[in-house]
This record gives structure tokens, C-alpha cells and sequence, in this order.
């Protein structure tokens, strides 16, 4: 795979990465301010030890931006409530400037079958995984659209992709329900809000990785599927991201997309390198459209 190197395509802007302390949304924030974007990480993980299960945090995620020369500030938050949105959206314009990039990449999820899903579990989720994209949205819209530019990125899944009609196999997508349908619902909100501001120079997209990424969170996952299961390296996810973000509204706005395809169709990746969802087989239905 050919290095795109940072170059700068990302200067001058604020960028605003919930999830931010591991994972994707880590290695996003990270390239971001490689790219020369000054950056706030918001998640719940103020420091290592915090979360019981997972490496990562806001202060490990700050430090390392810091340590290469960006500028980047932490932000301990719940995305579930409006109001800690209302607050991260307050203290990262007052620390860096008005946000002119915002990633919406928090989730959480649940192997719990739908017979016995605790019923607050199931909000919990919805409002992390959903309502959090449009909290977001929401505070961020009126600064974007007085400078009439701005991105807004929804990170998306593969499980979007339902399993059709019957019949099915004896494991279908057992236990995916709640998290499939919280990515599905932001799709669906993705293009929405492209097209409600489809003339003010802000694009909105959606972005899932080609193939499993083996960040913190899908490593148990990954285990259960057997070592041949496709994978990516979570760069494929990083250039991705900052393609979306820095490339024109009229080219990408509405795009409900995967990492290689929309790496491919821009050139940052050949087509033959280039394989999995979106390239070899088709996504969701949203990607279609």
C-alpha cells in the first residue's frame, strides 16, 4: 500500500472526534492533527486504568498529538446527554475556535439477544450510537452555516447491512440487532441532513471500514470468527476520513461509503489494491443510493 503522507490538507481547522480515546476515533484524531488540523478528543476515559476492560484514553490520546507539535485538548464527556454536547461543542470553541469538522465515531454495543435486552441498555445505546450524531449536529450547524463550510463525518459499520429475508442460518447475526440498527438509523440521518444543507458548503457523510478493523473493542469479536476473517489495518480508516473531510462538499456530501472503495475511487489506493466491502461486495443500502 502506497503512504499518503500528511501534508497538510487539514490546516488551520478545528476538529471536534468523540470516541476519541481509542480505536478509530484515536487513530482519526491522531491523523487529523498529523494533517495540521488543531484537535478536541471527547469520551468518557480520562485516563488509563479508568476503563476495566480496554487500553486507551482522553489523556493518552491528548498526549501523543501534543507530543508530535499539534494542538489538541481532552474532554471528558457523556455524548449521551445534550447537555455535556452542549458543553465539549462550548469548551472546544473557546479553547481552539469555532469547530470546523466534526466526527461523530462514539458507539457502544451489545451481544444481548432482543428476548432479554434490558430496556434502559437499549436507550443507553441508541443514545450514544444515534441521538449523540444529532445532538452534535445540531450545535455545530449554526457556526457551519454562517461560514457556509464545514464536515460533518458519521462513522458507520457493515452491520447497517441487514440479513434479508429468511431462511437463515443458525447463528445469524445473533445478538447484532440493537448495534445494526442504531448504524442503519445513522445512515439514514447522514443523508438527511446532506440533502437539508445541501447548498451551504458543508458536506455530510458516512464511513465504515472495508473490513474489520482490530481496534480494542472488535479484538473478542475478531477471536469468535476464526483467524481467516478479513481484515484492514486501521490507516485505511484514517485516510479515509481525512479524504472526506478535506475534499470538496459537491464531491462527497450524502455519501454513505466504505474506507477502500472511497480510497480507490480518489486514488489513495489502486483498484487492485483495494478489497472488501464497497469493492468486491456491496454495502449497505444507503451506499447504493
Amino acid at each position: 500500500m502506497e503512504s499518503i503522507q500528511p501534508n497538510g490538507r487539514l490546516r488551520g481547522r478545528v476538529a471536534l472526534i468523540t470516541g476519541g480515546s481509542r480505536g478509530i476515533g484515536a487513530a482519526i484524531a491522531r491523523r487529523f492533527a498529523a494533517e495540521g488540523a488543531r484537535v478536541a478528543v471527547a469520551a468518557r476515559t480520562r485516563d488509563e486504568g479508568d476503563h476495566p476492560h480496554s487500553e486507551g484514553s482522553v489523556a493518552t490520546s491528548v498526549a501523543s498529538m501534543r507530543a508530535a507539535g499539534a494542538e489538541a485538548i481532552g474532554i471528558v464527556t457523556d455524548v449521551s446527554r445534550f447537555d455535556e454536547c452542549e458543553r465539549a461543542v462550548e469548551e472546544t470553541a473557546q479553547a481552539l475556535g469555532p469547530i470546523d469538522i466534526l466526527v461523530n465515531n462514539a458507539a457502544l454495543t451489545s451481544g444481548q439477544p432482543i428476548a432479554g435486552f434490558d430496556p434502559e441498555r437499549w436507550q443507553r445505546i441508541f443514545a450514544v450510537n444515534v441521538h449523540a450524531a444529532f445532538y452534535l449536529s445540531r450545535l455545530v450547524l449554526p457556526a457551519m452555516l454562517d461560514r457556509q463550510a464545514g464536515a460533518i463525518l458519521n462513522i458507520s459499520s457493515s452491520a447497517s447491512r441487514g440479513p434479508g429475508r429468511g431462511p437463515y442460518p443458525a447463528d445469524a447475526q445473533r445478538g447484532s440487532v440493537l448495534y445494526g440498527t442504531t448504524k442503519a438509523a445513522l445512515e439514514r440521518f447522514t443523508q438527511g441532513l446532506a440533502a437539508e444543507v445541501c447548498d451551504s458548503g458543508i458536506s455530510v457523510t458516512a464511513l465504515s471500514p472495508s473490513a474489520m478493523v482490530l481496534t480494542e473493542g472488535t479484538r473478542f469479536h475478531a477471536k469468535r470468527l476464526g483467524d481467516d476473517y478479513p481484515t484492514e489495518p486501521i490507516e485505511m480508516m484514517e485516510r479515509a476520513a481525512v479524504l472526506l473531510a478535506a475534499t470538496d462538499p459537491a464531491t462527497v456530501s450524502g455519501r454513505v461509503c466504505y474506507s477502500q472503495e472511497i480510497l480507490a475511487e480518489h486514488g489513495w489506493l489502486t483498484r487492485e489494491q483495494a478489497k472488501g466491502t464497497g469493492v468486491d461486495h456491496p454495502g449497505s443500502p444507503h451506499s447504493a443510493l
